[in-house]
């Protein structure tokens, strides 16, 4: 018979190479997925007329190709400001409706939950052919309106996720004494239940402009003659590929690198204001 340490010993060296293995496979999944990075960024400050790497030698050269070439500035400004539009009206129509989804009981609740988070499940090149029908039957086609609503529709079930998650780890009760006090019910919304989760309504707004200022697909099938930032992209790289992709791309990465720290610490003051 094996004595009591021994078995306790070999369960803990049969832990710790559980934990090896697992340790092992997620350092390779994201060495995968971050190793790229470290082949564009070096890339982008290249002096070469084309893509190589390693760089031969190091310059601003696409950098200032860029900045000084009006349908990549014109493009990155269109962009924003289809990604601010639909990040504002998608955190406008999320929050009332994550706050019916949870605070109220009625009749095909669970059914319109599912409604609206389903986009998260269909193939976006499925939700692209319909707009794209939709819209040529209303002649939207190429139209500011139709691209921030079609990029709304694509960042609406995340926020909602966002929402409806924090606004389920919200007291009820401390709804209930504001309106036991006299408050109305949008007072108690406004200077109770919205102020804990403005962390949540932020986070969900800058996931909101990551999507849209990101999406290619549907804007491909609606853009018509206008052209955003993703779309330019897509047909440099199909024309000329210059190093420009490459610099834009490190510029792309930096700037959803700062929005995810900001969505972190969000969300962590969040955690912080429940405890």
């Amino acid at each position: 018979m094996r004595p009591f340490g021994g078995i306790g010993e070999a369960k803990r060296m049969e832990d710790y190479r559980g934990r090896l293995i697992l340790y092992i496979l997620c350092g390779l999944f994201f060495a995968y997925i971050v190793l790229p990075i470290f082949i564009v960024i070096p890339i982008s400050f290249s002096s070469s007329s084309y893509l190589k790497f390693p760089p031969e030698s190091f310059s601003l050269r696409w950098y200032k190709n860029y900045i000084h070439k009006e349908a990549w500035t014109s493009a990155t400004w269109l962009s924003f400001k289809v990604a601010l539009l639909t990040s504002v009206f998608t955190t406008l129509l999320a929050l009332p409706t994550s706050f019916a989804l949870v605070r109220y009981k009625f009749p095909g609740r669970d059914l319109l939950f599912a409604f609206i988070v389903s986009p998260l499940v269909i193939p976006t090149i499925i939700i692209a052919i319909g707009i794209y029908f939709l819209y040529a039957a209303f002649k939207m086609i190429g139209s500011f309106p139709g691209l921030v609503i079609a990029h709304s529709l694509v960042a609406l079930p995340v926020v909602v996720v966002v929402l409806t998650a924090s606004l389920k780890g919200v007291d009820v009760n401390l709804e209930h004494a504001a309106m036991n006090l006299g408050a109305n019910p949008f007072r108690t919304f406004k200077e109770v239940t919205l102020p804990l989760v403005r962390p949540a309504v932020i986070s969900g707004a800058l996931f909101a402009f990551i999507m849209s200022f990101d999406e290619l697909i549907i804007t491909m099938f609606i853009c018509g003659s206008t052209m955003t930032l993703p779309k330019r992209m897509w047909d440099s790289v199909r024309e000329e590929i210059d190093p420009t992709i490459a610099s834009i791309s490190t510029m792309l990465i930096l700037l959803s690198l700062i929005l995810l720290l900001t969505v972190e610490f969000l969300r962590k003051k969040l955690a912080t204001r429940r405890g």
